[in-house]
C-alpha cells in the first residue's frame, strides 16, 4: 500500500475525532489508529527499499553515463590527435613538394641558362669557322683573280685510280 494513502487515512481520522471543549485534544479510534500505524510499519520499509532501488539504479546510470562521457571524450581525444596528426604529416608534404618544386624549377632554370651559354659558344665558334672559310674562299677566289683568266674547258675523260692491294 502506498504510504501517501495511510498519511492520507491518518489526517482523515484525525479530522474525525471527537474535540474536546476548551482544549486542543481529540479523542480518536484506538483501533484504527494501529490499523493504520501497522499498514504503515509494513509499507514504510518496501517504501524505503524501493527508494533503495531506485537510488542504487541512479547510481548505476550515473557511473554508467560518466563512464560514457570518458570513453567517448578519449575517442574524440584520440581522433583529435589523429587529425592534428594527420593535418601536420599533410602540411610537411606540402611544404616538402613546395621544397621539391622550387628546387626543380631552380635546376631548370640553370639548365637553360647552361644550355644557351654552351649554344651561344657552339654558335660563336662556327661563326669564327665559317668567317675563316670564308676568308680562305674569298682569298682564294682574289689570289685567282678570276675574271682575267680565261675559263678552262672541262674534260670528259675518266681517270682510274688504282686499287690498293693489301699485302
Amino acid at each position: 500500500m502506498d504510504i501517501m494513502h495511510l498519511v492520507d487515512r491518518l489526517e482523515q481520522i484525525i479530522t474525525e475525532g471527537r474535540h474536546i471543549p476548551m482544549t486542543a485534544s481529540v479523542i480518536l479510534d484506538e483501533d484504527r489508529l494501529f490499523n493504520i500505524i501497522d499498514q504503515m510499519r509494513i509499507s514504510i520499509p518496501e517504501e524505503v527499499k524501493k527508494a533503495g532501488r531506485v537510488m542504487a539504479e541512479k547510481e548505476r546510470f550515473l557511473a554508467q553515463a560518466k563512464e560514457e562521457g570518458s570513453r567517448i571524450r578519449e575517442l574524440a581525444k584520440a581522433e583529435a590527435e589523429e587529425l592534428v596528426k594527420r593535418d601536420a604529416i599533410t602540411q610537411m608534404a606540402q611544404q616538402k613538394a613546395d621544397s621539391l618544386m622550387a628546387q626543380a624549377e631552380q635546376d631548370a632554370l640553370q639548365l637553360r641558362e647552361d644550355a644557351d651559354i654552351y649554344v651561344t659558344n657552339v654558335l660563336t665558334k662556327l661563326e669564327d669557322d665559317l668567317l675563316r672559310s670564308l676568308t680562305v674562299v674569298r682569298n682564294g677566289l682574289d689570289k685567282l683573280d678570276v675574271e682575267s683568266l680565261p675559263p678552262e674547258p672541262v674534260s670528259q675523260e675518266v681517270v682510274m685510280i688504282p686499287e690498293e692491294v693489301d699485302a
